[in-house]
């Protein structure tokens, strides 16, 4: 269970993605579109910023991943809600598309919470460029317009990264965090030592 005791820096860039959620959508509501890009970019590099704070000062923790991983979903769905207000054409003319991406997500979250009882925190290289991708195409939509060759490269890039955190979960047990993708997971002893356990127990 999160709480506020022992957060560190990092974990406090993390938790300002998740508090700042009321406010943007107050600016959602408000219809300050500019105001609300410019926060939601704060949000962005407040993602950034934790995991090299978390990395160069040695606090890496589960704790920190998850709610890492529950500030970037956050903040995902703040700026879907933005684009929905904002972009309505746009929405309605790449429907089909955002439904191809986010309904295997919605899957993949839905797995994860019936297997964990939480959200994954594997932070695959997949997953970061993924991330770095919708922020760009977001951002970018909504302080300049859509640029359709990103959108389409971010729909590919979530397709793929979604297919392998659903792999990853049916590789892993038990929750872990820090895993750099699919090639890792398979050399990972976190779970070898599982295999090896339950084929010690079998014999």
């Amino acid at each position: 269970m999160l709480t506020f005791k022992n957060f560190n820096i990092a974990d406090w860039f993390s938790f300002y993605r998740v508090a700042v959620a009321p406010f943007l959508f107050l600016l959602i509501f408000l219809d300050f579109r500019i105001l609300f890009t410019w926060f939601l970019l704060v949000s962005y590099l407040t993602d950034a910023i934790d995991g090299y704070l978390a990395r160069k000062l040695k606090i890496t923790s589960a704790r920190g991943s998850q709610l890492d991983s529950f500030g970037d979903q956050v903040t995902l769905i703040i700026g879907i809600i933005g684009l929905f207000f904002f972009e309505p054409d746009f929405i309605q003319q790449n429907l089909t598309l955002l439904l191809i991406v986010f309904v295997p997500y919605g899957i993949q979250m839905f797995i994860a919470y019936k297997k964990y009882g939480k959200a994954t925190a594997f932070h695959t290289y997949l997953a970061k460029l993924s991330a770095i991708t919708q922020a760009v195409f977001i951002l970018w939509l909504l302080f300049f317009g859509p640029v359709y060759w990103l959108f389409y490269f971010m729909v590919v890039l979530g397709l793929i990264e979604t297919a392998e955190e659903i792999t990853l979960i049916f590789l892993y047990d038990k929750w872990v965090a820090g895993v750099k993708g699919l090639y890792w997971a398979l050399r990972d002893k976190r779970r070898l030592e599982k295999s090896d356990n339950t084929s010690n127990k079998k014999q």
